[in-house]
């Protein structure tokens, strides 16, 4: 059976909300260390990087010295299935890699159905390119510029390894980012179209489907993609993440894990612990392990 066929088994694979029944407490607790960290940290908060709604940026400094050529640098794309969420809930992410000696970028973008995914896939290069034209102006090094993104956001993550950044910047190299970890990630998102919640605000059509797939792309040239998803996930979003290893291949995608015992919001917390999985994954990205 093509899981098009079938709208009802669809929605029960992608509503991750309704499969995980606490995850009202799982944000609640993001919200709570966001807000402590907002409040305690020296943070520069809602720097703008763009005009328009969506476009602003937090930046966290490192609080472990860095090299003398700057700190890496880690921009987080937060999730939200590109229609919910905001940076302000995601601010937790950054103490643990701060202390490991990292500068983390983590900016927001404009929503669905108010905009497309393409247009907030723009907005999350226009944020890249600004952390790469800024990032010594905080202490880091744009050489050593790499991403992570949740969800809808470890999507944008995969995408900004393909994008045409001379096209956005002619200042900038032609692959200024040297690698992303995407976590939960969606590379095909064809089966979105035939999700009833999902599609009422994403208003995916064929065309967009193949320009916002990495899926469908050539591997892209350089900047390498690690890619892991919880283990206690959809069937869906378990083909989600070996699908990007399967099309690009072992050299482009190194890493393809599953992290266990945990679902699709949990899994965050392999990031943020300094013992878990994800967090030695993003190290490593950075150059830090």
């Amino acid at each position: 059976m093509k899981p098009k066929a079938d709208p009802a088994w669809l929605e029960a694979q992608y509503n991750n909300r309704a499969r995980v029944p606490d995850h009202a407490r799982v944000f609640m607790r993001w919200e709570e260390a966001s807000a402590l960290v907002r409040r305690t940290s020296p943070a520069q908060l809602d720097i703008r990087f763009a005009p328009g709604q969506g476009g602003l940026l937090d930046v966290f400094p490192p609080s472990a010295p860095a090299p003398a050529g700057g700190a890496p640098v880690m921009v987080f794309i937060h999730g939200g299935y590109w229609r919910s969420l905001d940076k302000s809930q995601h601010s937790f992410v950054a103490p643990a890699f701060n202390a490991a000696g990292a500068l983390v970028v983590v900016p927001n973008y404009a929503l669905c159905p108010a905009v497309t995914v393409e247009d907030i896939t723009l907005q999350v290069a226009a944020a890249v390119a600004w952390t790469w034209r800024h990032a010594r102006d905080f202490g880091g090094d744009p050489a050593r510029l790499a991403l992570v993104g949740h969800s809808a956001g470890g999507h944008l993550a995969t995408m900004m390894l393909s994008c045409r950044w001379k096209e956005i910047d002619p200042a900038m190299p032609a692959q200024p980012v040297t690698g992303a970890l995407s976590i939960s990630g969606l590379y095909d998102l064809e089966p979105l179209r035939h999700v009833p919640s999902v599609q009422a605000d994403l208003r995916l059509t064929p065309a967009s489907v193949a320009r916002l797939s990495p899926a469908f792309f050539p591997r892209p040239q350089g900047g390498r993609l690690q890619a892991a998803v919880g283990a206690d996930e959809s069937d869906e979003f378990l083909r989600q993440n070996l699908l990007i290893r399967d099309v690009w291949g072992p050299t482009a995608v190194p890493v393809c894990e599953t992290v266990p015992g945990k679902n699709h919001f949990t899994v965050l917390e392999s990031l943020v612990d300094p013992a878990g999985r994800l967090h030695t994954l993003a190290l490593r990205l950075l150059g830090l392990r």
